[in-house]
């Protein structure tokens, strides 16, 4: 048994009271803000959930070129139309590009968006997590994402596992693997993110999981005057919440959910796994086993899942980089689809892949094409959505929306449909006490 060594405020392991209570800090980035912190501030919110619906949001960094992927334009002049083919789909009328073989067969289950609009001139995927334009309420920190406000507004599905995860290792070109900030919420509601080397930083510093219930064990330990001497039960308070904080951390419910061991040969062969990663640069590599971690999470409880998946800034190579990260997307992506299918978890799962903007109508002279902001692309999939469809078409060159112009705001506004939050009547208060909507416009009516 471990003991308290007088009234020092230093453990005979080495260890202060105050860097015990700070263990837990490390996936919750850079402000100190501990799971503790999370969990008292999820308790104060006093919000319970019912159900469990999550997202699965998948960022194609770097913008994917839409007219090598969802509309081929087989009618554009040369220098515009790209080498693909349209391959027809499971849905009558509905043509994707050749390298979606896999999809294609699910095209009933899915959804392309041909016509998303209102894009910046950005690298970053700031409007695919929040629905807004970057700089948007900066004053105030910034709008949270959809990851945060899950968070802060729906907390846990089981208390040992985090609502919101990030799977995205750094990439050299940071925003790229940005999970989702919290914006004007606050930190308490981060990401939880398992380093890119699997579960090492679920270990502290060395800090192993037997470690842990040894400091469980010093927790018992603490002399009872000072709970007593605390009149307003701060101490007592924090020990829950650094109770409940060890509990994720020694989870098995959540390590058994990132262990891939657990799955079969046959179940990570049809996923893949992405490699070689070819065109990563200062990106992601195509890390095709990160959708079935995703499945595993959300399978575990998890809300959202944030994940970054290649590097589609083709200035130069473009339909070299579209065989590559559009094949091997076709396999991981399809295998998700079919496996919440196979659960029974699709119309409580949405998925969607797409990217910050598009790429140039005209091919540049490396056979690239460049940044494009006036019309992008999605895919989604599952989500208890009118699934099967094509939504809007660009013009005869892929520069403009021609019919029905899909704006972000419509797209975060379904995905939070889906979740059970509807944008019309949930709102989250920001530090003025003003009552923030969750998205600018309403869900996409083809969808909900």
């Amino acid at each position: 048994m471990l003991t308290i060594q007088g009234p020092s405020s230093r453990y005979c392991d080495g260890v202060t009271r105050r860097g015990f209570l700070k263990i837990g800090a490390f996936s919750f980035g850079a402000m100190g803000f501990t799971l503790a912190d999370l969990y008292r501030a999820e308790a104060q919110s006093g919000h319970s959930s019912s159900s469990h619906k999550a997202v699965i949001n998948i960022f194609l960094g770097g913008g994917p070129p839409h007219q090598d992927m969802w509309e081929i334009k087989t009618e554009a002049p040369d220098g515009i139309r790209g080498e693909f083919r349209p391959i027809a789909t499971n849905v009558p009328g509905i043509q994707i590009c050749e390298v979606f073989q896999r999809l294609a067969k699910l095209m009933d289950k899915s959804v392309v968006i041909r016509s998303v609009t209102g894009a910046q001139d950005r690298h970053d995927p700031v409007q695919c997590l929040t629905g807004f334009p970057f700089g948007s309420l900066a004053p105030m920190g910034g709008r949270p994402s959809i990851g945060a406000v899950c968070s802060k507004m729906q907390g846990p599905v089981d208390p040992s596992v985090p609502p919101f995860v990030g799977l995205a290792a750094p990439t050299q070109h940071r925003p790229w693997s940005d999970p989702g900030q919290t914006g004007f919420i606050g930190p308490t509601h981060n990401p939880f993110k398992p380093d890119a080397d699997g579960l090492s930083n679920m270990r502290l510093n060395g800090v192993s999981v037997d470690r842990f219930q040894d400091r469980q064990a010093l927790m018992r330990s603490f002399d009872s005057w000072r709970r007593e001497a605390d009149i307003n039960g701060a101490v007592a308070g924090m020990d829950a919440a650094q109770q409940r904080a060890l509990g994720v951390l020694t989870s098995s419910r959540l390590l058994d959910a990132l262990d891939l061991s657990r799955e079969s040969p046959r179940t990570r062969e049809r996923y893949g796994d992405g490699k070689p990663f070819q065109f990563q640069y200062d990106g992601a590599p195509t890390v095709n086993e990160q959708l079935l971690v995703a499945r595993r999470l959300v399978e575990a409880g998890v809300r959202c899942v944030t994940l970054s998946y290649g590097r589609w800034d083709s200035h130069g190579q473009n339909f070299a980089l579209v065989r590559d990260h559009g094949g091997k997307l076709d396999q991981c992506l399809s295998a998700l689809i079919e496996d919440l299918d196979q659960r029974g978890m699709l119309n409580d799962v949405t998925v969607i892949a797409w990217g910050e903007f598009g790429r140039t109508p005209r091919i540049n002279n490396g056979a690239g094409r460049d940044h494009w902001a006036p019309v992008s692309c999605a895919f989604l999939a599952g989500g208890g959505m009118r699934t099967g469809q094509a939504i809007g078409r660009t013009n005869r060159l892929g520069e403009f929306a021609a019919s029905r112009p899909v704006y972000h705001g419509e797209i975060l506004a379904t995905l939070y449909k889906n979740l059970g939050l509807d944008p019309a009547t949930h709102f989250i208060t920001d530090h003025t006490g003003r009552p923030q909507h969750l998205a600018d416009r309403p869900p996409l009516r083809e969808l909900v």
